[in-house]
């Protein structure tokens, strides 16, 4: 009979059992949390790695949210703040997006608690082959940058994208970082640097949030998510990095593995 990993005792005397348990889910965990932290921090979408890693390693749902949520904040936050001392960052759009994004997300977070999200779903999945196509073509994100709005158009238009995404990410939530860097060049009409910029205030926001509800109602594994954490930061750091020297070169080819990812997903939460 085949026993699960986590089903082994010390037969062999290499390890107590709950130290072997909690060793594997480190060693599961933590190189996906970099790899995501990297992903994320240049075209978001992280969490469609690092959640599942959480849940292979054997933690409870509510745990795994929770646990996700702080490496995913301390990750963002080393993202964040390099995308600001890069002048990534304009403050109008940057306080619209964040307050926008928190309101959606709240109303989002209400519709789920009422509706299915099996028509999301399957609105997403049946998006993603023109979201696909729409990166593949596009070889300059700042192509409509170069006749892009005044200063409070753009802003306004950032009010009602971060609205809509934000009511997205409550109600449903991976690629919620893919989705409006998408949105914001090609509908805002900003610039790939200041898309991203945005992006990850709103997200920094939001994954703050949602951790301290998370902590507050001891539903994370500090430890491990702390441990956790700190490969979010490496990878976000290296992103990041990546994101300032390569721009739009490194963008597409990491969003559409991150739209790939995120197909995968929707299937698989459709099927089961």
């Amino acid at each position: 009979m085949q026993l699960h990993w986590r089903e082994y005792d010390t037969m062999y005397g290499l390890l107590p059992k709950e130290d072997l348990i909690r060793f594997m889910e480190y060693l599961i965990v933590c190189p996906l949390c970099l790899i995501a932290g990297f992903v994320d921090s240049i075209a978001g979408g992280g969490g469609l790695i690092s959640l599942p890693a959480f849940l292979f390693a054997g933690l409870p749902v509510h745990a795994a949210l929770g646990t996700n949520k702080l490496q995913a904040t301390m990750g963002t936050f080393v993202a964040t703040v390099r995308y600001a001392a890069n002048g990534f960052m304009v403050k109008e759009l940057v306080a619209v997006g964040i307050v926008c994004g928190l309101a959606g997300s709240a109303v989002g977070t209400s519709l789920a608690l009422v509706a299915s999200d099996f028509l999301i779903k399957v609105f997403m999945l049946a998006a993603l082959p023109f979201v696909a196509f729409y990166v593949l073509r596009t070889k300059n994100f700042d192509l409509y940058a170069e006749n892009g709005f005044s200063l409070g158009r753009t802003a306004a238009t950032v009010a009602v994208l971060s609205l809509a995404v934000g009511v997205y990410d409550g109600f449903y939530g991976p690629g919620t970082g893919t989705i409006l860097m998408l949105v914001l060049t090609g509908v805002a009409r900003t610039t790939l640097n200041v898309a991203a910029g945005t992006t990850k205030a709103v997200n920094l926001t939001t994954n703050a949030t949602s951790m301290v509800v998370f902590l507050a109602n001891g539903a994370t594994l500090v430890p491990l998510g702390l441990v956790a954490g700190v490969f979010s930061i490496v990878g976000n750091w290296l992103g990041s990095r990546f994101f300032t020297e390569k721009g739009s070169a490194i963008v597409r080819p990491v969003m559409l593995v991150v739209v790939a990812l995120f197909a995968l997903k929707l299937i698989y939460d459709l099927a089961f």
